[in-house]
């Protein structure tokens, strides 16, 4: 089973959340795929990694990119793991069918609207009774993240 934790975005935006999570991905060695909804979105996200933080570098590829093994990070709408990632970050609503080739999952969501949050519930629910083991953060006033269940 796969280690699934809910990331109730509260505080800020995926835009801001989202590059700070995956630096901590980075500093921990492990490598991760980041599935969205479209191969757009996939590369405003990319442009995104690649300005979020004059300071940093998160490498990091799409498909334009190519040489999917040898990205750390790995942004696409596709059920893949090209690069052997341990971890799928789910955004946008993005769900898995393939979870069982990943060792954690982070499903981030707009706790702010109606919507990803109800979605989120449904994903939350079909997990847990998938058997996954599964955890729930919301942001902390200062945009960090604090487990509130799992």
């Amino acid at each position: 089973m796969t280690d699934i934790g809910f990331y109730h975005l509260s505080r800020t935006p995926l835009e801001q959340a989202l590059p700070q999570l995956m630096q901590k991905v980075l500093d921990s060695g492990a490598r991760a795929v980041i599935r969205t909804e479209s191969g757009e979105r996939a590369e405003f996200l990319s442009n995104l990694l690649w300005t979020a933080d004059q300071g940093s570098f998160l490498a990091h590829g799409t498909a334009r990119d190519g040489d999917a093994e040898e990205q750390p990070l790995w942004i696409t709408p596709d059920e893949e793991n090209p690069n052997s990632a341990g971890i799928l970050v789910l955004v946008d609503g993005a769900e898995a069918s393939d979870l069982a080739g990943f060792e954690r999952c982070l499903d981030l969501f707009d706790g702010r609207n109606a919507a990803s949050l109800s979605a989120a519930r449904r994903r939350w629910a079909q997990c847990r009774d998938a058997g996954h083991s599964l955890t729930y953060w919301q942001q902390t006033p200062r945009g960090g993240w604090e487990k509130k269940a799992g």
